[in-house]
Order: C-alpha cells, then structure tokens, then sequence
C-alpha cells in the first residue's frame, strides 16, 4: 500500500518540460551532440555535427540499473581542481540549464556534470523517486570510470526536488568534498502540508538522509521562497554534521536566485574553501568530532555521579554513611568511601589518608591491624 502511494505522490511531484527542449544527435564520428529545439531554428548546444564540435562539452548517453537511458552534458574546465554533480529542479530540462552550467563552470572554476532524469529531455523512462536514485547513481559511476573523478574531489550540487538524490548519493559516500542545497526540500509531503512526522508514503526524505552526511553542507535558500518554504532549508542546516554558513537570500524565490551577486560570490568563497582542505584538514576535524563525542560521554558519567552524590538516582544509590558502609546497595562507598573510619591507623602503615598512599606492600601485607571489614583501603 505504502509503494502505491510512493507512486501517486511521484506523479504529483515531478513536471518535466513538455515538449523537451533539447535533442540528441550522432556526429559523422560517432560522437553524440545535443540540439536546442527551444526556438523556431536548431541551434547545436557547445558545438555542432558540421564542424568540429566543442572540446568543453561531452554529450553522454548512460545506462542505469532500472533499465532506462539518461542525458549527461559534462563541461570540461581546464583550470579546474574539483568537479561538480549538479541535479537540477523540478521544472528543467539541460536544454534550459546549458547557459547556467557554463557560467558556474567559469566562475567556479570547476569541471560541471549535469543530468537529465528519467522521463525528462531526452531521457528515458518515467520521473519517480526511486529512478532518480538509480540516475545519479549512474552519472557517478561514469564520473569514476570514465572520469576519474574520486569522492574526494566531488561536489554535490541539488536544486529543490534534486535535493532527494543528492542526499541519497551523499549519505553513501563518507569522504565526499562537499555537499551544496539550493531550495532544497525536507520531504515531498512537507512541501505540500507543514507536518512534523515522516510518512511512510512520502518521498525524498531529506531530514533522515541529511543526518548521515560527514562532509561540509552548504544550504541556499530565498526568504520569500513561495514554493518550498524557508524553514526546509533552515532546517536542513539545523540538522546537518558539518554546516557551512548558509546563504539565506533576502526576497529571493525558489528559481531566481542565481541572479543575487550574493548567490555566486557566497558559492565561489565555499567552492575555495573546499578546494584548500587537505587531506589532514579533514583527518583534523574527524579528531576533533571524535574527542567531542568522548568528551559529551565523560560529561555524562559525570552527571551521573553528581546524581548519585547529591540524591536518589534512578537505580536508587544511596549515599553511605559510617556504618553502614559495606552494604550491597551502597556502591558509593566501594567506589570511593569518604566515612571518618574509612583510614587506616596502624603505627607500622605510614598512610595518612587518601591523598598520601603508602607504597610499601610489605609494610602492608604485614599489617594485621588494618584488615578490618571498614577499612576498604587495606582490601583493595
């Protein structure tokens, strides 16, 4: 029943571009090139069949593991140290997105791979959720192969509904560079109703993937978003491992904020930052989350011992008292006794107390007088 209406809800959450606004065409050679169908007149997309076409833009036809084919557009930088996996929104195809690829390829300095979805462009299949995660799948295995792009020189790059495949890639990889959220979306179903429980029937759900992402998370979000709320993406940076100081553009939509010079400075300033942590940058910050982590648990124990000291914990330890000292219940005082009679006054044992031991253990073992049932110092 919960698979029925994961179906319904796809059908209701993705509009790909009717008609498509690009198509794809083989070259004399063999190579594939991607044709603008948007106007009246073809326009070939970074090259055309005729000549020869751009050295920047590979047009690549990938086979996913629910059987379809999907469109990738790969725009090559020369200048580039790290690669960016963009997964568009809901309403786009790549014909649309060309221009916007080449201009963050620029500006970013960074190689662009960008993919159409199931049943979007030319794309085969049908959108669904589960489609998608086999895409972007896909494009990352091409990445690796054909590529030789590692998840360490990998930046995720998820628009509004691309948000759901790009956690979903990036909770599967621990030493990715980078994860950037534009518009992204907490869930489906939050989308449509402001519900604070997680569905069974709902899709993309962000707020459960998000939580096992290990690397940088960068959250991009208009305050007049009509579309998908603010408080998605607030709450995205809220719940997120690592976050990276978010970019909450003021009065921006959900589809216009590449046009805020907020948008591409905020983007380039995290994509530097990222292309200058070394290898023992991220070790360093692995150490520090592990010292943290040990140190809240100390801080715990802690806590548990003031309970016990101060009043009756859940266990009920009671605080011991001379002489009751050696009593099952009391673990206080086995731990650590602090009755009047708890020290030892044998002339031949030269121990004062607990803050001046005696390091003879002849003197000790010879010592009759202290093995008593309250001097719990000599026992031990």
């Amino acid at each position: 029943m919960g698979c029925l209406i994961s179906q319904l809800a796809s059908k209701f959450a993705f509009f790909p571009p009717s008609p498509a606004t690009y198509a794809v065409k083989k070259c004399n050679g063999g190579k594939l090139s991607a044709v603008s169908t948007a106007g009246s007149t073809p326009l070939p997309i970074g090259g055309d069949c005729n000549g020869s076409p751009s050295p920047s833009l590979d047009v690549l036809l990938l086979d996913t593991k629910r059987g379809n084919k999907i469109v990738a557009f790969y725009l090559r930088n020369p200048c580039a140290r790290l690669t960016v996996l963009y997964s568009h929104g809901n309403a786009a195809d790549l014909g649309q997105l060309f221009d916007l690829f080449v201009q963050l390829k620029a500006n970013l300095r960074v190689n662009l791979m960008g993919y159409d979805y199931s049943g979007y462009g030319a794309s085969t299949g049908k959108p669904s959720e589960s489609n998608t995660y086999a895409d972007i799948e896909a494009v990352y295995e091409c990445l690796q192969t054909d590529y030789g792009v590692s998840q360490e020189d990998l930046i995720l790059y998820g628009q509004s509904v691309g948000s759901g495949p790009t956690l979903h890639l990036a909770a599967k990889l621990p030493r990715l560079r980078g994860v950037v959220l534009h518009s992204a979306i907490l869930s489906g179903l939050r989308v449509v109703c402001r519900v604070k429980f997680t569905f069974c029937c709902d899709i993309y759900k962000n707020e459960k993937k998000i939580r096992k992402v290990k690397c940088p998370v960068l959250v991009i979000h208009g305050t007049e978003d009509s579309v998908v709320n603010w408080f998605h993406g607030n709450g995205l940076w809220k719940m997120a491992k690592d976050p990276y100081e978010p970019l909450w553009v003021k009065g921006g939509g959900h589809c216009n904020l590449e046009l805020y010079p907020d948008y591409i400075r905020h983007l380039c300033k995290f994509i530097q930052e990222m292309e200058n942590i070394t290898t023992a940058t991220r070790l360093r910050k692995i150490r520090q989350n592990l010292h943290l982590n040990k140190k809240s648990k100390s801080c715990n124990k802690i806590a548990i011992k003031t309970c016990c000291r101060i009043k009756c914990c859940r266990i009920k330890f009671r605080r011991p008292k001379f002489p009751e000292c050696l009593k099952p219940s009391c673990t206080k005082c086995c731990c650590r006794p602090k009755c009047p009679e708890w020290q030892c006054r044998c002339p031949k044992w030269q121990c004062r107390g607990p803050e001046s031991p005696c390091k003879c253990m002849e003197c000790r073992c010879k010592c009759l007088e202290c093995w008593r049932p309250g001097c719990l110092k000599c026992l031990c």
